[in-house]
């Protein structure tokens, strides 16, 4: 929508009459008919009964309703368009006459506007949807189909009714969404191998959604390519499509019923004015947020920063070196809208303008219609929303960096100011600075075991709170974990050598501590062996404490014997990797630079470790990245008794390439600073030793878990250590994302 200085009042008065009286409307509209034949129900029942059909194993009932609420609320959202755009012109000749009208006049013919405009959008949206379908859904919807929940009872409804191909269809859009979701990785794999599965039933179903962030991908890689006719035809097309799913979000905004705002109560309630100005920047407030929600890729928490900037900055870059000067310069003409005293887009402002010569015409080439349009109404709307916070106690958050100073009041700048100097500081950051490790390890101690030395440290690996330690093992005591490996991993704690959740090129073998005790409980491996397993942990996390200075005890919180095998003719054209680039402790997220320490990461751990048993296979590697994911700081090649310890925190982004051939095993340890996530399961191991008589013989631990010289007794464990037993197990079994 193209505005005009001269209509600005209405703009304003419009938005605060239009939605006050429109709501009104709607709420008052019968809100207790249930529904009506031919009508749009509200998908939001649908949906609940969908689960409860789920979870009472009506299969088919379920999988009905499921989909029924999914496609509900596609067709409710495009009702809202078509009713939308049907209803533009309601009341337009009405809207004309504000300009020559004034006093009580002007308010009369700007509430016939409003009037008119919602008689049209409550018919046109009545021919369609039930009333109680036109009603706000409660946040946790939103939560439910933002993650698209629905697809995941969708995946099982769908496998329980044999129905192979949707439910690898509903997997897949379920994992687009929910890309750290180890187990729906592992169905993918399973139904890729399932007779009557083809690749095309792996189809995004929400693909409409993200066009956008296709063309972006795909103008990446035309860049990378250097070709750049294409990645200027897919910038373009980027920006364009950014714009529509824009526009799509505010006209949601603004058709979608609103909750209508409540009196203050001490203050003797709010009259009409305010109720409409606080519904209007609601509205704008909503309207707004929709760069914001646009900006989020599928699967990643934050949204990307300055993005259309970003594309414009990419496309007239493209533009020039595919040799379009003149729309080269339009495009950076759009960008300088954004940012208008940016130097170095005035810079290559003047190279554009020296390398067209004497073309004059190109040289006076305007910005972009629907950029000037998209600038100028959202430079509109945050004056009204900065109004709002100072005079209206209104909430506003501004999604935008390039906001000019001038739009906020004088009161707010030097709030404003230092929120956006803490933005721009943590771009910067997230750019040029080393993260900083808060772990509290301080790697250099010594080293308490003779024969064990320090092969790389922090400077060698190229990073913070990392080393390799050589000689942890002998090659008799990695013969023996080898063989105790191969006897009995394929039966060790649920992989049962089945391809790995990380990639379908690997087969994957686990083995815990706890496990290998009752195998030897049972006579199937030796005593010996099983407690060689447990002592080479406690070995790891005494050199470990030592040369990290830690400042607290170290407490176990998984281990795992893990062999990672190549599928012998399944590595041609491969390129993937054994383990994608993770964080221990928190969700990586490479775009922002971000990690956010929250479920489903594996919060409470501290300090990573990975013991290497054998280097006769190819591939394996372990090595580190920059927050990018990309940027490769360091590699370790394991060999028998080599140690790799580091922090489990975000200086740290780790992967394993690819085993291309051959058996990689390891043993993996992740420890904790706070006793209340210790491994349960240890305990337990090493309490049915007690129980044999067979105690080990190993350090004790003070009450900040300390290491003291001293001998264990485990018989006679803490109620305190019993009542955590069951929720650290439930941690514990969580645990399988092997290094």
């Amino acid at each position: 929508m193209a505005l005009h200085p001269h209509h600005f009042t209405v703009y304003v008065a419009s938005h605060m009459v239009t939605f006050t009286l429109l709501h009104c409307i709607i709420a008052a509209s019968g809100s207790g008919i249930s529904s009506v034949l031919g009508l749009l129900p509200s998908y939001d029942a649908l949906y609940y009964s969908g689960v409860r059909a789920y979870f009472s194993g009506e299969w088919e009932k379920a999988a009905e309703l499921l989909e029924k609420s999914v496609v509900t609320k596609e067709s409710l959202f495009r009702v809202r368009r078509q009713c939308h755009d049907d209803c533009a012109s309601a009341g337009r000749e009405t809207l004309d006459k504000l300009d020559s009208q004034g006093g009580s006049l002007w308010d009369l013919w700007a509430l016939d506007w409003v009037q008119q405009r919602a008689e049209c959008l409550r018919f046109c949206m009545g021919r369609s949807v039930t009333p109680a379908g036109q009603l706000p859904v409660s946040t946790d919807i939103d939560y439910e189909f933002g993650t698209r929940n629905p697809y995941n009872f969708l995946q099982v409804t769908y496998y329980k009714m044999e129905k192979l191909q949707k439910a690898a269809s509903a997997a897949y859009t379920f994992f687009v969404a929910n890309p750290s979701h180890l187990e729906m990785r592992n169905n993918i794999e399973k139904y890729r191998r399932m007779e009557g599965v083809t690749e095309e039933s792996f189809h995004d179903r929400e693909i409409e959604k993200e066009k956008h962030w296709a063309l972006y991908d795909s103008a990446l890689l035309s860049e990378a390519s250097s070709d750049w006719a294409q990645a200027a035809e897919k910038w373009k097309e980027c920006v364009n499509e950014t714009l529509r799913q824009t526009e799509e979000c505010r006209v949601q905004c603004e058709v979608a019923s609103q909750v209508l705002p409540e009196d203050r109560g001490e203050n003797g309630g709010s009259g009409m004015y305010e109720k409409a100005a606080a519904l209007s920047l609601s509205l704008l407030s909503c309207q707004q947020a929709c760069v914001t929600q646009v900006a989020t890729r599928p699967g990643r928490i934050s949204a990307q920063e300055d993005f259309l900037p970003t594309q414009l900055e990419h496309l007239h870059i493209a533009q020039f070196k595919a040799g379009d000067i003149a729309g080269a310069v339009q495009t950076l003409r759009s960008l300088l809208l954004f940012y208008p005293s940016d130097t170095d887009s005035l810079g290559n402002l003047q190279l554009y303008y020296e390398t067209l010569g004497g073309d004059t015409e190109s040289q006076g080439t305007q910005p972009a219609q629907q950029i000037a349009t998209y600038v100028s109404r959202s430079l509109q709307e945050k004056k009204l929303l900065y109004f709002g916070v100072e005079n209206l106690d209104f909430s506003f958050i501004d999604p935008d960096l390039w906001t000019p100073e001038d739009v906020v009041p004088e009161s707010l700048k030097e709030t404003w100011r230092a929120e956006k100097e803490k933005q721009n500081e943590k771009m910067k950051q997230g750019e040029t600075e080393v993260q900083t490790d808060d772990s509290g390890f301080y790697a250099g101690g010594p080293i308490p075991q003779v024969g064990v030395t320090i092969t790389m440290d922090d400077e060698a690996l190229n990073g913070t709170n990392r080393v390799v330690l050589d000689g942890v093992m002998t090659q008799r005591e990695c013969d023996t974990i080898l063989q105790l490996a191969t006897a009995v991993a394929s039966a060790g704690d649920g992989y049962r050598g089945r391809r790995s959740p990380h990639t379908p090129h690997e087969k994957f073998e686990g083995l815990t501590v706890f496990r290998a005790v009752k195998l030897a409980q049972d006579g199937m491996v030796n005593q010996s062996d099983a407690r060689l397993l447990h002592e080479l942990g406690e070995r790891v996390r005494v050199l470990l404490h030592s040369y990290f200075r830690s400042p607290s005890g170290l407490f176990f919180s998984f281990t795992h014997l893990v062999c990672r095998s190549a599928i012998t003719g399944d590595q041609e054209g491969r390129l993937d990797l054994s383990h994608p680039v993770h964080v221990d402790n928190c969700l990586l997220e490479p775009d922002t630079r971000q990690c956010w320490r929250e479920p489903p990461a594996f919060t409470h751990r501290d300090l990573s470790a990975v013991l290497y048993l054998n280097d006769d296979f190819d591939g394996g590697e372990l090595f580190f990245t920059d927050m990018d994911a990309k940027t490769v700081t360091a590699q370790v090649k394991p060999s028998c008794g080599r140690l790799v310890g580091f922090s489990s925190g975000p200086v740290n982004p780790h992967g394993v390439s690819a085993v291309t051939a051959g058996r990689r095993c390891a043993l993996a340890l992740w420890f904790t600073k706070e006793k209340l996530h210790r491994d349960m399961e240890r305990e337990e191991a090493e309490a049915l030793w007690d129980a044999d008589g067979k105690g080990l013989l190993k350090p004790q631990e003070d009450k900040e878990g300390s290491a003291t010289p001293g001998r264990s007794s485990r018989s006679s464990r803490s109620s305190q250590a019993e009542k955590e037993k069951s929720r650290g197990r439930g941690r514990v079994t969580g645990g399988k994302d092997e290094l």
